[in-house]
């Protein structure tokens, strides 16, 4: 009679080790990817701005009309809408990462005259959506295109500023968009360091 041969499987303590080792390798690995999912929101949120400001731009000087770009912070999630001045009508809403601000953080620039700079020289570094840069009277959130693509504020003055987009306490992700409302040129800008100094640098 021939032998019948025995077969070995996994013990239920070798499999318990098996699963606890994948599951500590899981969680490495979400925390390891966290910095990056962050910094790629930021990143996410910026274009969008970006986009929306570069879109009604384009569309002012395309369609020679007046278009308003609108940003609203604390609207949970913060969004930016364009609007067509001649109807009123609001013609798109674009909205930010759920986690994606109009902010400060402590520890950006302050200063318009010596380094680390606020972007452009534009500001004190203490307002999220800061526009109409040493104008009276103005609304610092809203930015009216006009047909030969310059910006200006509700009053009809040349519309210069600065927004700050990052997460809550995130200053080394955060990014600025600057405006400069002679031209509509845009600006875009990234945080970094140099040794414990936190400085703007343009993209």
């Amino acid at each position: 009679m021939l032998a019948t041969r025995k077969t070995r499987g996994f013990s239920l303590i070798e499999m318990m080790v098996a699963v606890a080792i994948l599951l500590i390798a899981s969680a490495i690995s979400v925390i390891s990817i966290q910095p990056a999912l962050k910094a790629a929101r930021v990143n996410q949120g910026y274009n969008t701005a970006l986009g929306v400001l570069r879109q009604a731009r384009d569309n002012s000087i395309g369609q020679r009309q007046v278009f308003i770009v609108t940003f609203n912070a604390g609207g949970n999630p913060d969004n930016i809408t364009i609007t067509q001045a001649l109807t009123g009508n609001v013609l798109y809403t674009y909205t930010l990462p759920s986690d994606v601000l109009f902010t400060v953080v402590p520890g950006f620039p302050t200063s318009q005259a010596a380094f680390p700079l606020t972007p452009d020289g534009f500001g004190v570094g203490a307002t999220a959506i800061d526009f109409d840069q040493n104008i009276v009277g103005g609304i610092k959130n809203v930015i009216y295109f006009q047909p030969d693509g310059s910006a200006q504020d509700v009053n009809g003055s040349i519309n210069n500023g600065v927004v700050y987009i990052t997460r809550a306490g995130d200053l080394s992700d955060a990014r600025a968009i600057t405006l400069w409302g002679a031209t509509g040129r845009l600006r875009g800008w990234h945080m970094y360091t140099q040794g414990a100094t936190y400085y703007w640098r343009e993209q």
